[in-house]
């Protein structure tokens, strides 16, 4: 009885470990050919960058959740317990009328990230308060207004010229655009309190209000999507409007005016899991094995992903992680950072982007355009994935760099004299290289299908590449 009830929960822990291991989301392949292709070239790309902006960067809260009034104790702690909630909610909506980011300057935002190695970029045209980056004619809850002292700057027309810089650095660029909004009266109807982050009113009694609402909604899209140049793809948040109301928004709309202005565009409706989430996003957490379809990991750089007082970013060397782990299991990962309210990134922002790079030039070719690759990962420290018929083994040795905002470059710590990659059988011929070495490195198979590859002394103690190195195996 004993061994049968030590069974029975065995089978029973495997299972929810398998449940688990596996994001609940039945993805949908578009049946659209050239959005196909396009989710494919995209799936190449491995690395972008996440920019969160708006006028929530002028104080210490979390994005724009702060007006939100939202149950859940992350909401509600992001503003004052001694304000009024209306009081607080007018004194957010008019700090536009003081931003003004003299020193933005997408230019050096493009650049840093070009040589950090990320190939497109995703920027906050408009977060859930409403307030536009972008200069829409649906509204002058925006930072064209002529209440917004930053409207008289030659590139007030900030989503613009974000988009204009990345492409004109090579990255591609991609519209995040909330859905929600709490500023139109159409949402968020000013005739009822605003009940937590969904529409607060039936649009069934309501018919004529919720229609303006998909009106508006689907106006920006139009103005995104028709002049603000070639878009790569269209990341939609806050995509569920009710959990009390049984009313599903029009995505065939949306996607019908969205691809006429730019056909094969990549729409990602998070959590609608239908034919309009075009690929999952997995938000702060990376999934614990390969997916079968495609994804992405949006991770911040710092505690939150705008600009906050203290946000403590991660060092490099997890970042490089954090890529070579989601890239290992066949998705991309989109880094999130902020700037501030005067438009410059934090210096700690650039120092990350420039070790991250550094270590890309020497270890780039193993994450590009590659695939996940059997026996996919080894303990925590190795990670495999293939291209061109090789084999790219990824080994991330412990870095003695400070986990704290220091820019003192930290010491690198040598190699082992042997790696033994385990799961791998190579044939004799095979030829085992170090990306960033010319010379080739001696190995010998073990029993059980192993290889052992020794480290040569010069190698140890000076790596080609900090935080990680890669081994090129071809196969013969």
């Amino acid at each position: 009885m004993q061994k049968q009830l030590t069974i029975t929960l065995l089978l029973t822990l495997l299972a929810a470990s398998s449940a688990l291991a596996q994001p609940r989301f039945n993805y949908v392949e578009p049946q659209d050919e050239l959005v196909r292709s396009r989710i494919e070239d995209w799936q190449d790309l491995k690395f972008g960058l996440f920019i969160h902006w708006g006028t929530y960067s002028m104080i210490p809260t979390i994005e724009s959740w702060s007006i939100c009034p939202d149950k859940k104790e992350w909401v509600y702690n992001s503003r004052p317990y001694d304000v009024d909630y209306f009081d607080y909610v007018n004194y957010y909506e008019n700090l536009y009328k003081s931003f003004n980011p003299v020193n933005f300057d997408p230019d050096r935002w493009a650049e840093a990230a070009r040589d950090a190695g990320m190939k497109y970029v995703v920027f906050t045209t408009k977060h859930h308060d409403g307030f536009c980056m972008f200069d829409t004619q649906q509204t002058d809850y925006k930072v064209t207004s002529t209440d917004c002292p930053f409207h008289k700057n030659p590139r007030s027309n900030i989503a613009a010229e974000v988009f204009e810089a990345f492409r004109n650095k090579g990255l591609k660029a991609g519209a995040y655009f909330s859905i929600a909004d709490w500023h139109c009266d159409n949402y968020w109807w000013r005739h009822f309190p605003p009940y937590d982050r969904y529409i607060n009113y039936d649009p069934v009694k309501f018919p004529e209000r919720y229609d303006g609402f998909v009106d508006f909604i689907d106006a920006q899209v139009d103005e995104l999507t028709s002049s603000y140049g070639d878009l790569e793809l269209m990341w939609l948040d806050l995509c569920e409007i009710s959990e009390t109301y049984t009313i599903r928004y029009p995505w065939e709309r949306l996607a019908r005016t969205a691809r006429t202005n730019q056909p094969g565009l990549i729409m990602v409706a998070r959590g609608t899991h239908g034919e309009y989430e075009n690929y999952y996003t997995s938000e702060l957490k990376i999934p614990p094995t390969v997916l079968d379809y495609p994804w992405e990991a949006c991770m911040t750089l710092g505690r939150c992903w705008d600009i906050c007082k203290d946000p403590c970013y991660k060092p490099t060397s997890q970042v490089i992680r954090m890529l070579v782990t989601i890239v290992a299991r066949g998705g991309n990962l989109l880094l999130g950072a902020g700037p501030g309210p005067d438009g410059e990134f934090y210096d700690e922002v650039y120092q990350r982007l420039a070790e991250i790079g550094d270590w890309i030039d020497v270890c780039g070719k193993g994450i590009y355009g590659s695939k996940p690759a059997a026996p996919y990962q080894q303990g925590e420290d190795i990670f495999y994935t293939q291209k061109d018929g090789k084999l790219y083994a990824f080994y991330l040795y412990e870095s003695t760099e400070a986990q704290d905002n220091s820019s003192v470059s930290p010491s690198t710590p040598q190699l082992p004299s042997e790696l033994v990659l385990e799961g791998l059988d190579l044939k004799r011929g095979s030829k085992l290289t170090m990306l960033g070495s010319r010379n080739s490195l001696k190995w010998a198979s073990l029993p059980g299908g192993s290889v052992r590859i020794l480290i040569p002394e010069k190698l140890r103690s000076n790596p080609p590449s900090r935080f990680a190195v890669c081994l090129e195996i071809d196969r013969k």
